[in-house]
């Protein structure tokens, strides 16, 4: 078969993301213990600004680069695909120098409009970041687009070790000037993480770009196509998928007022509805969050790959990397989804044992927002596919629906008195199926790909059940064992937690294998892929 899949591209930013989720909770944990609530409010003051405009700076961009370079690249035009680099690289440049501009001279009216004058250091500390973060996109795009995703994952890594080492060492050594410098030392760990993933990245451009000079030299008598039109081409693809990534996040802060407003109508407190809020969004919602590090790994894999197959009219291998990558998106997001839905209790209660009452009071709206996962990963898959097609209005459109969808069920179900908080839960899962659902039709309208139901669904889904009965099963046995040998509750929960999950990984894997719901061919795909084979061989055996 032609071409490239994804598979490979996926498994090293999905490694790349895990160990960056992991040192992100290395560094939030000790940096609330350094600084306290009041440093974290003015740390939490700058940083949720910082991320909106960085999400409207790169969000569609990078994406640009890499659907534009595959393209060129799959068409034997690698000069081209460069220049689609160097005039994405001025956009950014002009994006980064602008947006960094804009929160460093106005982070005093930013902070003051907030209503936290004292963020004010923080902000204007993580400014810097806003100017290299996009160039850095620039490169990360770029190496995508070549199927390259070892420099965006290296980078990425560098890019948080800087930020959680700088970040937390200042503000150690800030923490006795006040707690506006503490965060502010903090904050700058972003700028600082920013700089040496920029520099990272730009050694291997120089390294990858000495070994393909030749092949990025301009064609002699090849005029090519006008920087103009690159650029309008970057922008086409890149405003509406910046729109998308936006239409989420709005309607998350949209949600903050319609939430407590009508659970307050409901009979509660504002206070009772700020801790019903507050354990949905700050306890709950993040949890989420995690399983996506593995799908978007997928779906930025994918881009290139369906942009390549669909610019060289290879629409066999289009569509079974299509049908792959919803498969791949189900493998992984069905167990994630099926585990915290069978251990939401215990999970709540591992992560925060100090706030028990409302850990149990949590895990209701974790329960049902795990379900949610499935479709959220299959949202980013088929979001990825659509925009290596050119079709980037769609999924915007979609989950534009989606949005709206959930803010009409949040609207009437928080007001259930019965249903309070869960409403804005089950508002979020409901936007995720409805989004997922029409971008399946779109893909399927665009590709022509056919999904078989046993293998895509049917097995993984049995492997995970039977993941989960096990899970729920070894829990309750090892919590009763260890509660009867340990004083500590918690201690008893977290080591019955914690190995009920390692059991259910094992357990998954083995069903997988089980179910033949992975092919030979596909492990051979995979770094490492013939010494998988013959591990796996051995448990058919």
């Amino acid at each position: 078969m032609a071409g490239k899949t994804f598979l490979q591209g996926a498994v090293v930013l999905g490694v790349a993301g895990l160990i960056i989720k992991i040192m992100g909770a290395v560094f939030r944990i000790p940096l609330a213990n350094i600084i306290g609530d009041t440093g974290m409010g003015y740390y939490q003051t700058a940083y949720p600004v910082y991320v909106l405009l960085l999400t409207l700076s790169t969000a569609g961009v990078p994406v640009a680069i890499s659907k534009m370079v595959a393209e060129r690249n799959a068409l034997g035009h690698p000069y081209e695909a460069y220049r689609v680099f160097r005039i994405s690289f001025a956009l950014l440049f002009t994006i980064g120098i602008s947006s960094s501009a804009v929160l460093f001279f106005g982070a005093e009216t930013i902070v003051s409009n907030l209503g936290n004058p004292g963020a004010k250091m923080a902000m204007m500390s993580i400014a810097p970041a806003l100017f290299f973060v996009p160039i850095m996109a620039s490169f990360r795009g770029f190496f995508q687009g070549m199927q390259n995703m070892k420099p965006t994952a290296i980078s990425q890594i560098i890019e948080q070790l800087f930020r959680v080492t700088i970040g937390l060492t200042l503000a150690v050594l800030l923490v006795d000037q006040g707690l506006e410098y503490a965060a502010a030392g903090a904050s700058f760990g972003a700028t600082a993480g920013s700089v040496a993933g920029l520099i990272a990245v730009c050694g291997m451009f120089l390294f990858y770009r000495r070994s393909v000079f030749k092949a990025i030299s301009r064609p002699q008598g090849e005029s090519g196509e006008r920087s103009s039109s690159i650029l309008l081409q970057i922008l086409v693809i890149a405003v509406p998928i910046t729109i998308g990534a936006a239409i989420m996040p709005i309607m998350n802060t949209i949600d903050v007022a319609i939430v407590i407003n009508r659970l307050t109508i409901s009979g509660f407190t504002p206070e009772a509805a700020n801790d019903l809020y507050g354990q949905l969004t700050g306890m709950a919602g993040p949890l989420i969050n995690f399983p996506q590090v593995l799908t978007q790994a997928i779906a930025m894999s994918l881009v290139p790959a369906i942009a390549a197959a669909y610019k060289r009219r290879e629409i066999d291998f289009l569509r079974y990397n299509v049908e792959l990558g919803l498969r791949t998106s189900l493998i992984l997001g069905l167990p994630c989804a099926l585990g915290l839905m069978t251990l939401a209790e215990p999970i709540m209660l591992l992560l925060y044992p100090a706030q028990k009452a409302s850990a149990i009071s949590a895990a209701p709206s974790l329960f049902i927002l795990s379900f949610g996962v499935i479709f959220l990963a299959t949202v980013q898959i088929l979001t990825g596919v659509l925009q290596g097609m050119g079709k980037q209005l769609i999924p915007v459109r979609n989950l534009a629906i989606g949005a709206v969808v959930k803010v009409i069920l949040t609207h009437y179900l928080t007001a259930i008195p019965t249903v309070n908080i869960r409403g804005a839960a089950i508002g979020t899962v409901c936007a995720y199926i409805v989004a997922s659902v029409l971008n399946l039709m779109a893909v399927r309208k665009y590709t022509g790909a056919r999904f078989d139901f046993r293998l895509t669904i049917v097995k993984p889904a049995v492997s995970g059940l039977v993941m989960s009965a096990v899970v729920f099963v070894i829990h309750r046995f090892l919590n009763v064992l260890f509660g009867n040998i340990i004083e500590s509750i918690n201690m008893a929960n977290a080591l019955a937690t914690g190995l009920a999950i390692l059991t259910g990984a094992v357990v998954y894997v083995f069903m997988l294998v089980a179910t033949r719901a992975i092919t030979s061919e596909e492990l051979k795909l995979l770094p490492k892929g013939d010494k998988l084979i013959r591990i796996f061989s051995r448990f058919k055996k």
